[in-house]
């Protein structure tokens, strides 16, 4: 009998997932694809990670993540939600990527519905095809928010619902009001809400978020997944968490563990002055996106066959054009063209005729790769 070449996961990975290879494009294109902020790491905290270093941070560390980050990162999220959280509800993780895929394969067996609002960040999808669960998409309404009728049905007898918030790739700031009414529903449901606030910097003009955490409904069913990536330009240091009810984040730190051991240890000692210096590194950064969404969302209305909202948050300006292309292939032609972007297909079935427009770029970047879409948009009529 012949070997199988893969497991069951890698199977249903390889036939439902739609996330990239994580391969550098060839030649020179313009990268408008990938949410990574162009700025460099905050002096203050390379410092920080050097200075561990040399001072011997260099070894195995707290599998469930340095005392004193845990302590910090629970003392901030108490702060921000005005309710309390302690360090044993805080594990450390190797970004929020694995905090995500810890998240989901504790609480997803196989067979498991779990609910993700469409478009939504594909992580999500692929995290929960590789524990074995069915995603159940829900479409977001007209103007990008909850449709709390559509969840409501979905919920039924589903184990967990999936909120990013910003909302990726639509840049929606959902509302304290829905949130507490999408709330009340997992409580009826007895739904777990695995929520990922990793853009919640990056919120833009007179919209506020109100986090997860702050929602009293969700104090016992809540897996709470951040990270210092975006927020710090820290995306290479590999630094997240993840905060839960104890009975909860037992089960992440088993499958956190058993996957990837403890988080470099000279990197969490510069993530202690990244969380610690806070708003002084961040402003200067969202001041910066902020005009580049304004900026890409101008290029793109101006454009005869697409079109888009102004996000109120996150990394992204997801365009529709209007073909009957589908977005997978579309990708591949302006690629060709010399510039890169995501598929909307890629985010969920919602996402089709749209095109994921990073706002994290460089300026001449974003200049060269919109000339390219409005070039290959005007050429091949």
């Amino acid at each position: 009998m012949p070997l199988p070449p893969h497991s069951d996961a890698v199977a249903r990975l390889m036939a439902g997932s739609l996330r990239p290879s994580g391969a550098a494009p060839e030649g020179a294109p313009a990268l408008l694809g990938v949410g990574e902020p162009d700025f460099a790491t905050p002096e203050p905290i390379v410092r920080a990670g050097m200075e561990a270093l040399a001072a011997g941070w260099t070894h195995y560390g707290d599998l469930n993540g340095d005392p004193e980050l845990r302590a910090l990162a629970a003392r901030l999220a108490s702060e921000s939600a005005g309710v309390g959280y302690g360090p044993e509800q805080v594990l450390v993780t190797n970004g929020a990527t694995s905090a995500v895929s810890a998240a989901v394969s504790s609480v997803v067996s196989p067979g498991d519905r779990v609910v993700l609002l469409d478009p939504s960040y594909s992580l999500f999808s692929s995290a929960v095809l590789m524990a074995g669960g069915e995603p159940v998409y829900v479409p977001l309404d007209d103007t990008g928010h909850l449709d709390l009728q559509r969840i409501s049905a979905a919920l039924l007898g589903a184990r967990a619902l999936i909120l990013v918030n910003p909302a990726n790739p639509v840049g929606t700031v959902f509302t304290r009001a829905e949130l507490e009414a999408l709330a009340d529903l997992t409580e009826r449901h007895g739904t777990v809400v695995i929520a990922d606030e990793v853009c919640d910097h990056f919120v833009f003009d007179h919209h506020v978020l109100t986090s997860a955490l702050a929602v009293d409904t969700w104090r016992d069913r809540l897996i709470y997944c951040q990270s210092l990536s975006k927020t710090y330009a820290m995306t290479g240091w590999r630094v997240g968490y993840l905060i839960a009810p104890v009975a909860l984040v037992d089960g992440v730190r088993m499958l956190h563990r058993s996957f990837l051991g403890a988080v470099n240890a000279a990197a969490q000692r510069a993530a202690i002055v990244a969380l610690e210096g806070g708003e002084a590194f961040v402003k200067p950064m969202r001041e910066s996106y902020q005009e580049r969404r304004d900026y890409i969302v101008t290029r793109v209305n101006a454009m005869p066959e697409l079109s888009a909202r102004t996000p109120e948050g996150g990394f992204f300006v997801l365009a529709r054009y209007d073909r009957d292309t589908p977005s997978l292939e579309l990708v591949e032609r302006l690629k060709d063209h010399g510039v890169v972007v995501r598929p909307g297909r890629e985010f969920g079935p919602a996402g089709e005729f749209h095109l994921r427009i990073s706002i994290a770029s460089p300026n001449s970047m974003l200049t060269t790769g919109l000339d390219r879409i409005a070039d290959y948009f005007r050429v091949s009529r």
